[in-house]
């Protein structure tokens, strides 16, 4: 086992250094970017240019190709002005000298600084992460918690009334999209129309620090009431149905006829034998969940919420063509899912020592 964990560490390198050079090159034939949006503030709002060089923010080694020095606006500004703004952001160097430069910063967790934020991007994002903590952390916990065992049962009483109407209760809520849910319940819950029961903004109240521990963990869960329930209710019906598949699956195999033929009880058969076989499927999908409970499912519940972390981050940062938070989000976001799935695999080999990596080819 030693030896596979080594080459898929040693795999992860040419994959994320591909993942990274893919989107930069793409990158390269996006329209518009940072000097273009500084030359359009420009523009529209006036002001001095030299402190709008100043304020732009610091030498970051990714982004747009602006090296022709043509941009959409520039007509009658300096041209000295423009060329401080390409070396600034780094536009001044060759498209491939910067994405070396950025991969070797990067190998250092030195992710530069925001062209438009004046902060460093790790800061912006350890900022924005107890918000995707939060979030994530606990749909997938509820997620997991709720669907296995509702899946077990389902499966157990596969065809019965508990399987029908379970079945259609999480359909309707697979159904309904999250931000749909998230409104209806700030209208119903949240001072909308009806009621005023819990907090339409932030993860705490502004009092939190003067709180007891009681306090700040009953008042934790009661900002996160609302954006757990809009998120959750649509998040049972993959994870249950995968289960409850998986089950039916390995409850119809010869071995566990032959289990029930030696007088082992129900709990016995379905936790002691079918139940490290069929959460092999389950656990397939983690990396995929984990992955979109922490970075992508919680976007929109973000903004409809008042919630500033990653998701909003990173999507204000691709409109404002912020791409060193770009890059940064996307590079973290990569290492993070190849571990996972490393992680993964090996969960596989805990519960099922059959399976053998390293006798496969990767």
């Amino acid at each position: 086992m030693g030896s596979y964990i080594i080459k898929r560490l040693l795999l992860m390198i040419p994959t994320l250094l591909g993942v990274m050079l893919l989107t930069f090159a793409v990158i390269q034939f996006v329209p518009g970017g940072p000097i273009e949006r500084i030359i359009a503030q420009m523009e529209g709002n006036g002001g001095d240019a030299d402190a709008r060089l100043n304020g732009g923010g610091g030498e970051v080694q990714a982004g747009n190709d602006q090296n022709n020095s043509t941009y959409r606006g520039a007509k009658g500004l300096d041209p000295e002005f423009i060329k401080k703004l390409e070396k600034q952001f780094g536009f001044d160097k060759p498209p491939m000298e910067r994405f070396l430069l950025m991969i070797s910063n990067y190998a250092r967790f030195d992710f530069g600084d925001s062209y438009f934020r004046s902060k460093s991007v790790l800061s912006l994002i350890k900022e924005k992460l107890p918000v995707s903590i939060s979030l994530g952390l606990w749909i997938l916990i509820i997620t997991y918690a709720v669907s296995i065992p509702l899946g077990i049962r389902k499966a157990v009483r596969d065809g019965s009334s508990f399987d029908i109407w379970t079945s259609a209760v999480i359909s309707i809520g697979y159904a309904i999209p999250s931000f749909i849910l998230a409104i209806f319940l700030i209208i119903v819950f949240a001072g909308g129309s009806y009621y005023n029961w819990f907090p339409l903004r932030l993860l705490t109240s502004d009092n939190f620090s003067d709180l007891s521990l009681w306090g700040k963990i009953k008042d934790y869960a009661w900002h996160m009431t609302l954006p757990l329930v809009a998120l959750g209710v649509g998040s049972f019906a993959t994870m249950t149905l995968l289960t409850k598949n998986s089950f039916l699956d390995e409850i119809k195999k010869q071995y566990v006829t032959t289990a029930r033929a030696k007088g082992l009880t129900e709990n016995k058969v379905l936790y002691g034998h079918v139940f490290r076989n069929a959460m092999l499927l389950v656990i397939s999908g983690f990396p995929g969940a984990f992955l979109h409970a922490f970075f992508a499912g919680s976007l929109l519940i973000e903004q409809v919420f008042s919630l500033d972390g990653l998701g909003f981050l990173t999507y204000k940062s691709v409109l404002d063509r912020d791409y060193a938070v770009v890059f940064a989000n996307l590079y973290i976001f990569t290492l993070i899912g190849l571990v996972v799935a490393l992680i993964s695999d090996l969960t596989y080999t805990w519960i099922d020592p059959r399976i053998d990596f390293e006798a496969r080819d990767l």
